[in-house]
């Protein structure tokens, strides 16, 4: 988990293991900090290394009570970054972390790019009342954006990532969404002036972010050098830990959960 340990980062993240839970019942998900301080809010090593002492502990304990048991093998643990785009430095301390762990765990991909964090981006927009929640509707909302401003952190990289979950989203919208870096100074203003440029009169940021990545300040000022308003980071969207379980399921190569009631083919 990337970002300052603390309360709220907390809460995010046992929100989103909560949803993953949910989707897969008997799911071991356990939350560890790049910031750790191995008491209350538990590194990622310490994590992973506690995981692999425990599976070896339930072997040794199967093998002396006479249980005919394999010795474990494959990895201990998936690590599941919980980043919307990629973020070349968080995931350089990610990787050096499982590194160090010296256990052997598989590292995914981030979340996205993805349509259901463009439904994510929708629905925060809609809350902040920026967007229609449906484009279905006829009715119309007073304050909504016709461009949209997409934010991420990450680089060219990430940028050009967010690109493609916000081609998504302006689909949804029927509105111009551009990407820009909230670490590269000028990178909002100049896709705000590009999008005034090309006809839109009321921008939107969104925050193509899970949340603690960042100080939750630097959206403020970016919205406020764009000159426009600005929806939450996308935070525990039900999205976030359903995305999180299908790297997971994907990593291990197991088929994901199915809905209840969908037949099984």
């Amino acid at each position: 988990m990337p970002g300052t340990p603390g309360a709220p980062t907390r809460s995010l993240a046992e929100e989103v293991v909560s949803i993953a839970r949910s989707e897969l019942p008997g799911l071991d998900a356990r939350i560890g900090y790049l910031d750790g301080d191995e008491a209350e809010f538990p590194t990622l090593q310490a994590v992973l290394a506690h995981a692999s002492e425990e599976r070896a502990a339930r072997f040794e304990h199967a093998r002396a009570a006479g249980l005919d048991v394999k010795e474990p093998d494959g990895p201990v643990a998936v690590v599941v970054p919980l980043l919307a785009g990629p973020d070349g430095a968080l995931l350089r301390r990610i990787r050096q972390a499982v590194m160090d762990s010296r256990v052997a765990a598989d590292l995914t991909d981030v979340l996205g790019p993805h349509p259901l964090l463009a439904e994510a981006l929708h629905v925060r927009l809609s809350e902040a009342g920026l967007a229609r929640a449906d484009r279905a509707r006829l009715f119309t909302v007073a304050t909504a954006a016709d461009g949209i401003i997409l934010a991420s952190v990450g680089g060219d990289e990430a940028v050009q990532a967010a690109g493609i979950t916000g081609m998504l989203l302006a689909a949804r919208l029927a509105v111009p969404v551009m990407a820009a870096a909230l670490d590269q100074d000028g990178s909002i203003a100049a896709v705000a002036e590009q999008l005034r440029g090309s006809g839109s009169q009321q921008l939107a940021l969104a925050p193509y972010l899970i949340g603690p990545e960042i100080d939750a300040g630097l959206v403020e000022e970016a919205a406020k050098e764009a000159g426009c308003s600005a929806a939450e980071a996308l935070g525990p969207y039900p999205a976030i830990g359903k995305l999180a379980l299908a790297k997971y399921t994907t990593a291990l190569g197991i088929a994901p959960p199915q809905p209840q009631g969908t037949p099984v083919r």
